[in-house]
């Protein structure tokens, strides 16, 4: 389907939305006699399609007793697929470039992301194979082009529309972020492509030299000799958009750690040492020593790799771990190893509550229960409760938004039935009838919703409906009214 309609109709969608009351917004409201059309595009007009994706949408659909919750997922499962993939065969490569959605460029992280539930399905249809691997491909060649820009466009010498910035974006960068997580999603890919299929035919040249990018990337932004390259300004941005002193971030002790001057919500950070982000830095790091040992490409990289995350881990658990004074030992959200810390969470992944997700902690450990008990409390300044549903916000969309995204995510990191029960209620209950996640909504009235179309949210929302349809089928079985 063209971008620029699926845009202009799900906008219509969304300010048509607002014209209803929301005065009586109910999370109890009784939807079991409404009828749901398919939200999705037609078939010939969809931008990547796969017979196996087809046959688990239905499989699962079947399974869902509640057809509010039965057709979100219908919609929202393949929104990636249906909306955003630029996929083509490249000298001989598969090369996919994937928009995050209403913005026509490719980030690394939600790219990664918005593909995600579909690994699973590798070695079983060769097309969304191709798809991940051309994925793997085309964030190569974005690396290879400037390790500290977050998102990129297909044609590597267009002219960023944020050309005013200091620096000024290479040719073929959108933005120059500078996120751990960035390059953190690439490996993460990598690892878990190799993993499911066996397939190593990736780690080409090409790949090896933005492997090893990343890894003097991380290096550099180590900072131990106090001094980096990067900063970042742009005119005209609110307040938590940048990193202070130019983008080159607040003051901080060399620890080990990895500067990251923005949040994955782009959003600057007001200490340095973002947390969330160097766990998924040490477990990319392990990943990738895994990856040259098995391979036998390097092992004297591959024993680099593990030293490097061992020392990054040394450095999280000696000054990110702080004693809460009503939730003990628990992790800071940002620091500076001076002893500052910063105690709150953003819905976006990397996050706290995401570690037991993106493989920094297994759900039981103790260290992540505390942490993740403050993170649903009122404790946390961006966990917020509104008239009937609760979810964490992010200062990217100020202090009255929940993000269907945190709501999933404690979905995804819960072992309990009744906890995820309630998260699959409200997010059915939120999504303004439009049959689709959104990146955030007002939290007392769902129909007031930033982003009609952003896939990352949609997509890990079915993935979050298959978690539980693997794990526990007899949730949906239940009607959520």
């Amino acid at each position: 389907m063209d971008r620029r309609k699926f845009l202009i109709n799900n906008t219509k969608v969304a300010i048509g939305m607002t014209l209803i009351p929301t005065a009586g917004f109910s999370i109890t409201e009784n939807t079991s006699s409404k009828k749901f059309k398919s939200n999705r595009p037609p078939l010939n007009q969809r931008t990547f399609t796969s017979d196996i994706v087809e046959s688990t949408i239905k499989k699962v659909k079947a399974s869902i007793a509640d057809s509010e919750l039965a057709w979100m997922f219908e919609n929202c499962y393949p929104n990636t697929l249906d909306t955003t993939v630029d996929y083509e065969v490249i000298d001989g490569k598969p090369d996919s470039f994937v928009i995050t959605g209403d913005i026509d460029a490719m980030w690394l992280r939600d790219s990664t992301a918005q593909v995600w539930p579909y690994m699973p399905l590798i070695n079983k249809d060769p097309k969304i194979k191709n798809l991940i691997l051309g994925l793997i491909n085309r964030q190569v060649k974005c690396i290879l082009t400037d390790p500290y820009a977050n998102a990129f466009y297909k044609d590597l010498t267009r002219i960023s529309k944020w050309s005013s910035d200091i620096p000024s974006p290479k040719p073929g960068v959108h933005e120059c972020k500078w996120e751990i997580d960035s390059l953190c999603y690439f490996i993460r890919l990598s690892y878990y492509y190799y993993e499911i299929s066996g397939d190593a035919s990736f780690m080409d040249g090409d790949w090896d030299k933005a492997v090893r990018l990343v890894v003097d990337t991380f290096r550099t932004e180590q900072r131990k000799d106090g001094e980096s390259p990067y900063s970042f300004t742009r005119e005209h941005t609110f307040v938590v958009g940048l990193a202070i002193f130019n983008g080159s971030g607040a003051p901080t002790k060399a620890t080990g750690m990895i500067h990251s001057i923005f949040r994955p919500s782009d959003d600057g950070t007001i200490l340095p040492y973002l947390i969330p982000s160097n766990i998924f830095a040490y477990v990319s790091l392990a990943q990738l020593s895994e990856l040259y040992a098995v391979n036998k490409m390097d092992a004297d990289f591959s024993n680099e790799c593990m030293s490097f995350s061992a020392e990054v881990k040394s450095a999280v658990e000696k000054y990110a771990i702080k004693e809460h004074l009503d939730f003990g030992k628990m992790y800071a959200y940002e620091v500076d190893g001076f002893g500052n810390a910063l105690f709150m969470d953003d819905a976006n992944v990397p996050s706290l509550m995401s570690l037991a997700y993106i493989g920094g902690h297994e759900p039981s450990d103790p260290l992540y229960i505390n942490t993740r008990s403050f993170l649903l409390s009122d404790s946390n300044p961006y966990f917020l409760r509104g008239r009937n549903v609760e979810g964490q916000a992010s200062p990217h969309t100020g202090k009255e938004n929940i993000w269907p995204m945190g709501i999933i995510l404690r979905g995804l990191t819960s072992q309990e039935d009744n906890e995820i029960s309630k998260c699959l209620k409200m997010l059915k209950t939120t999504h303004a009838d439009t049959g689709f996640m959104h990146e955030s909504f007002h939290k007392d009235d769902p129909y007031n919703f930033s982003r009609s179309w952003f896939a990352w949210a949609n997509t890990l929302f079915g993935e979050f409906v298959i978690k539980v349809y693997n794990e526990r089928p007899w949730l949906l079985k239940s009607n959520f009214s």
